[in-house]
């Protein structure tokens, strides 16, 4: 019961955040989120918060595991909540982590990407927004830059609808991997939400090879949802591993 609960919760933390007037500019944007609530606090005082700079003075060498992905069902549907693309994800799908198994939820999207490398943006980054049970987040980061058109995009950006709240079916067979890029060397820190509440303790794991997406793709998503980063948080006392 203690676990059912958990879960509860933490969802019912993403819809009280969605309730709650916010956005990434003005007097509702980041530098004000811990004050528009005091269910945000965390946007404020938070020491662990993500998203950060990447940096090479921040690194260090770790053995670190293949991350094990299963991914084994289909996306069913997107949605533009005004803030973000999301697209959500039919049961079946894990990360398994440190004896863990966290379930992939929803995956959206972020123009330009919130984390940095080196100091460096790309044009966009999707988070793979997983949870355990008894309640832990885990989140996978993807950046993307411009190439190729990108054919697991091409099977639902043409119904990313303008109107917000408006879920559209993904007609195609998209299974979350084919976002994934082939090599999966990762970046890995501990973090928070990059969206209120900015709860903390998040597992972050961030690929270091970006996958492709054309122009034409990157203006799709951009006109819906605007510039959606969260501005990079101080790193404070933590170092990433790789």
């Amino acid at each position: 019961m203690k676990k059912i609960l958990a879960s509860i919760a933490i969802l019912g933390s993403f819809a009280f955040a969605s309730s709650v007037n916010w956005s990434y500019h003005g007097h509702t944007g980041p530098k004000y989120w811990g004050d528009l609530n005091k269910n945000f606090i965390m946007c404020k005082i938070g020491q662990n918060q993500s998203p950060i700079d990447i940096n090479k003075k921040d690194l260090i060498k770790a053995c670190l595991n293949p991350l094990n992905i299963k991914y084994n069902s289909k996306a069913t549907t997107v949605v533009n909540n005004g803030h973000t693309i999301k697209v959500n994800v039919a049961k079946g799908s894990y990360l398994y982590v440190d004896g863990k198994k966290f379930e992939l939820k929803q995956f959206h999207f972020h123009t330009p990407s919130e984390n940095t490398i080196d100091g460096k943006y790309f044009p966009m980054e999707a988070h793979f927004v997983h949870i355990s049970k008894d309640g832990k987040i885990a989140v996978i980061g993807v950046m993307f830059k411009i190439g190729k058109e990108n054919k697991a995009l091409k099977k639902f950006q043409n119904a990313i609808c303008s109107k917000i709240n408006k879920k559209k079916e993904i007609k195609a067979y998209l299974n979350p991997s084919e976002l994934l890029p082939k090599s999966r060397d990762y970046y890995r820190f501990n973090g928070s939400l990059t969206t209120p509440p900015c709860t903390e303790g998040v597992r972050w794991f961030v690929f270091k090879e970006p996958v492709e997406m054309s122009k034409e793709q990157l203006k799709i998503f951009s006109n819906i949802m605007g510039k959606n980063n969260r501005p990079t948080q101080p790193i404070n006392a933590r170092k990433v591993l790789y």
